[in-house]
């Protein structure tokens, strides 16, 4: 039995052009950065997928251009998530995961659901959420995420509807944005947010140093000690969790090289 669940750091997208010539190699094609970056990171979070739906065939051509333990994390489409009434989400949430995301087969990492800042925890509601959310589909199993950006959520009532339905929420290292650090899933979701474009590996060499620390610690099935819980009186389930670590926003110039240095500290 494993001791410890597996690691993997990346950055978001693939298509950013301050990385041509610095992550990507002088003159390599576009259509081969793809290629290149899943050989270089563990994972990669795609953003489009929240604006606008794809086809099957796309997810198929990601699918074929990555090695065998890459992973793309998806953000859930912006039309189940920015609403009113999160119960009514049924139809949006569906048409979201029937559009060809399972041609990724063994590589559909975490899909991310996205809420704006000014979303309120309603625990009913919420609840009604979560329960649209299924455990897998056309027989591949899947993993939520949700990232909530409203001060509202960090309660113990939100922690244990997460546990209830077996979904992460985002471990956010953000200078506004609210972090969850209790683990309530069997995998963790950090975006780490703080990076700066002046600053080679997006973050200080001894926050990577820290972070690294963090992840192992989750992976182990521990929760790290300087990361502030919610949910104090709850014990953490010891177990073994994966981990998913992504250099998002801040520092986006040089986040391919945090991720290489993270994953290199983890490792």
């Amino acid at each position: 039995m494993t001791q410890s669940g597996t690691i993997r750091t990346g950055i978001g997208g693939w298509t950013f052009d301050p990385w041509e010539g610095t992550f990507y190699p002088e003159k390599l094609p576009k259509k081969r950065q793809l290629e290149y970056a899943s050989r270089e990171l563990m994972a990669i979070e795609v953003n489009g997928t929240y604006y606008s739906s794809q086809k099957p065939e796309t997810f198929a051509k990601w699918a074929s251009d990555v090695p065998e333990n890459f992973v793309f994390s998806l953000k859930a489409s912006r039309f189940c998530t920015n609403r009113k009434v999160l119960a009514e989400a049924g139809p949006s949430v569906e048409k979201f995961l029937t559009q060809g995301i399972t041609e990724l087969g063994a590589h559909l990492g975490p899909i991310l659901w996205q809420f704006m800042g000014t979303k309120k925890f309603e625990p009913e509601d919420f609840e009604a959420f979560l329960a649209l959310l299924p455990k897998s589909q056309d027989g591949i199993a899947l993993r939520h995420v949700v990232e909530p950006r409203h001060a509202s959520f960090q309660v113990p009532e939100f922690i244990a509807l997460l546990k209830k339905y077996e979904v992460a929420a985002v471990c956010a290292d953000h200078h506004d944005y609210p972090m969850f650090a209790d683990p309530t899933a069997d995998f963790v979701y950090a975006r780490l947010q703080k990076g700066e474009d002046d600053i080679p590996t997006c973050y200080p060499e001894k926050e990577v140093e820290a972070w690294a620390g963090r992840l192992k610690r989750y992976a182990a099935g521990a929760m790290p000690d300087d990361l502030p819980k919610i949910a104090e009186e709850e014990t953490v389930a010891k177990k073994p969790r994966d981990v998913f670590a992504f250099f998002i926003t801040g520092g986006k110039v040089n986040a391919p090289n945090g991720a290489r240095v993270l994953q290199a500290a983890v490792s």
